[in-house]
């Protein structure tokens, strides 16, 4: 298991962070994450059965991090718990079925984080009507969702497309030659605030050649789009690709590669994956939004545990996702990394190691970097 982010979040020079995004609401202490039935609330001593719902394994993080991390908060919290693990594989319906097998099977809890939030909304509606309580994790999903935690997804969005806006600027004018954007998946709405985070500093600055919305986050999909958008543009007039995530950056790299894309063309990212940290000491990815998991799992553990029991959420903020407007929320800001904060951001943290950063095809340029 990863070390614990050490001393909180990092800061990075020149990013300024919000607390909320839109349809949130600044706040500290203590809120009700709905009201329990007498069925749903269980005790620490006796402990109860908790369902953890993933939605997918092709991005690295979910297996590798966020299953273990919440599994071992709940155990340490409360020894008694039983956590009950499905992984979706990206397939909202085998998602819905997953929600209904864990509540025959006595969850009092879901942390639920939704293929499709609009999708799984009727499932956390059932949940709730036979006294079971729904934590949002990661995406807020639709629903009377209880509590929720995530990341700034706005300013991961602004934090991304300013990255991109100022590697291109360092090239020349900003408006010489057309960009292309690789969005998420429309049926995850983390996805549209990094979108219209992203446009909200790109437009205006930039020309947008193409744009894409790519279902499942595909790294697949994304390389075909990239690679129809620069042969639609012609390879040698793109100066730039806005990927909302690594896993998809993964995928335009090697269209960037096999279309002649100029080395070096700025290129974004999301997550902190081991391969993208990789290709930004390589030069062939720009950027990357870090989001410290760790207190991200802890947040959610807690929650499981304090709307399980009955008692207050502690939150940062209030969301709303329509079925209930005062969602309490614990709302993290994310963390902007390029090669010269690599040491002091992913490496420092303990969210990869430096051998596994700096295996024999990027040692020279962790060494060049100072990442050793």
């Amino acid at each position: 298991m990863r070390a614990q982010v050490i001393g909180g979040l990092l800061a990075v020079a020149g990013l300024a962070v919000a607390c909320g995004t839109a349809g949130q609401s600044g706040e500290t202490g203590g809120a009700r994450g709905g009201t329990a039935s007498a069925s749903a609330i269980g005790t620490v001593e006796q402990g109860f059965k908790i369902g953890l719902l993933l939605p997918e394994s092709k991005t690295a993080r979910y297996e590798k991090f966020d299953r273990p991390y919440i599994t071992n908060d709940i155990k340490a919290l409360c020894p008694k718990c039983e956590v009950v693990y499905n992984n979706a594989n990206q397939d909202p319906n085998l998602q819905q079925q997953q929600v209904d097998s864990m509540l025959t099977n006595g969850v009092k809890v879901l942390i639920l984080d939704a293929v499709d939030a609009k999708a799984i909304a009727s499932s956390v509606s059932k949940a709730k009507s036979q006294g079971a309580m729904v934590v949002a994790y990661d995406r807020l999903a639709g629903g009377p969702i209880d509590a929720y935690t995530s990341f700034d997804n706005l300013q991961v969005g602004k934090a991304q497309g300013q990255a991109l806006l100022d590697a291109i600027k360092a090239g020349g004018d900003p408006k010489r030659g057309p960009i292309v954007m690789v969005n998420g998946s429309p049926t995850d709405p983390n996805a549209g605030d990094f979108k219209k985070g992203a446009h909200s500093v790109l437009d205006g600055q930039v020309t947008i050649g193409k744009e894409y919305d790519t279902p499942d986050w595909s790294p697949d999909q994304a390389n075909t789009e990239a690679a129809g958008a620069f042969t639609a543009l012609g390879p040698s007039n793109v100066i730039g690709v806005y990927s909302a995530n690594d896993g998809m950056a993964g995928g335009i790299a090697r269209a960037m590669q096999n279309a002649g894309v100029k080395q070096g063309t700025p290129l974004t990212g999301q997550d902190a994956e081991l391969a993208a940290i990789q290709r930004i000491l390589l030069g062939t990815q720009t950027m990357t939004i870090y989001k410290p998991i760790r207190p991200e799992a802890k947040n959610a553990a807690q929650m499981a545990i304090d709307v399980g029991t009955g008692k207050p959420v502690q939150s940062t903020a209030k969301v709303d996702n329509g079925a209930n407007k005062s969602i309490p929320a614990q709302i993290i800001a994310p963390v902007v990394v390029i090669k010269s904060n690599i040491k002091d951001t992913v490496i420092k943290d303990g969210f990869w190691t430096v051998a596994e950063v700096c295996t024999s095809a990027v040692k020279v340029a962790c060494e060049t970097a100072g990442v050793t």
